[in-house]
């Protein structure tokens, strides 16, 4: 199975307006794109802008709070909770018409307030009510281990970590997205940790380590790890989710045609 890639807008053409980033990506040969939540504005123009550019969405976030700030998630956050539960009918709304089945839910930082445990509880809480909202419209909630090196005490920091979650929240339509580059950092042993995990998890995001720049820039191998998926059968979608070193987004995809793989158009995917 060809694997399919998306580029993500939130990283990727960050020089650009927001809707001239989904022109840009279908000029690059992409035929799907994902992204964090943008706000509710330009959120409501994802249908229009994936139908006018014939882009798929494969993944889009819930609302994460202020990310430019440091925020990372509000689920742990009793005091956030009206803005997450506002977003999310919204949320759903716009990636059902979009045709896109994953969203993605950060469950925040550590906070003061609370016990660890309490947050991880009230966090599972919110995830659970999350999900049932979720399976009306046919989706999947994603939960992410992120690393502390940039992101300081986020909640869930490993793969185990967030697997344990994601069983403790109980729901069949949560499930694991797995960031290759959060995880090298945080605990290598990358297509290992895949193979531990293989049943939960639902999206894969690539950048290289430590510089979180686009692969072939640092030290994981990517050859080898884009080979496994595929050997594996992975039938989601790869999203591209990091900072370009070129400083140009559309010079940054050799590493694409020197692994020989398709960015999208060639080969027909949609999300």
């Amino acid at each position: 199975m060809t694997l399919r890639f998306a580029a993500n807008l939130s990283m990727l053409w960050t020089d650009r307006p927001f809707a001239e980033r989904f022109e840009r990506a279908a000029a690059a040969g992409f035929d799907t794109v994902e992204l964090w939540w943008p706000g509710p504005d330009a959120a409501r123009q994802l249908p229009e802008l994936c139908s006018r550019h014939r882009l798929g969405l494969a993944l889009l976030n819930f609302d994460g709070g202020d990310m430019a700030a440091g925020e990372r998630g509000l689920a742990n956050d009793p005091e956030r909770h009206e803005q997450l539960r506002a977003n999310v009918p919204l949320a759903l709304q716009i990636a059902e018409a979009c045709g896109c089945t994953r969203l993605n839910l950060l469950v925040g930082k550590q906070h003061d307030r609370a016990t660890l445990g309490q947050q991880l509880g009230v966090a599972a809480e919110t995830a659970a009510w999350a999900a049932d909202q979720a399976a009306r419209h046919g989706c999947e909630v994603l939960i992410e281990a992120i690393n502390s090196f940039e992101n300081g005490a986020y909640l869930l920091t490993t793969t185990r970590r967030a697997a344990e979650f994601t069983q403790r929240v109980g729901r069949r339509n949560v499930r694991l997205q797995y960031d290759a580059y959060h995880m090298q950092r945080m605990e290598g042993n990358l297509t290992a940790t895949l193979d531990a995990y293989w049943p939960l998890i639902s999206h894969v995001q690539i950048a290289d380590a430590p510089g979180r720049n686009e692969p072939g820039t640092g030290e994981v191998n990517y050859r080898f790890v884009l080979d496994h998926l595929e050997r594996k059968g992975y039938d989601g979608f790869v999203g591209l989710e990091y900072r370009p070193s070129t400083g140009d987004t559309d010079d940054s995809f050799g590493w694409l045609d020197a692994l020989g793989r398709p960015r999208g158009r060639e080969n027909g995917s949609r999300a």
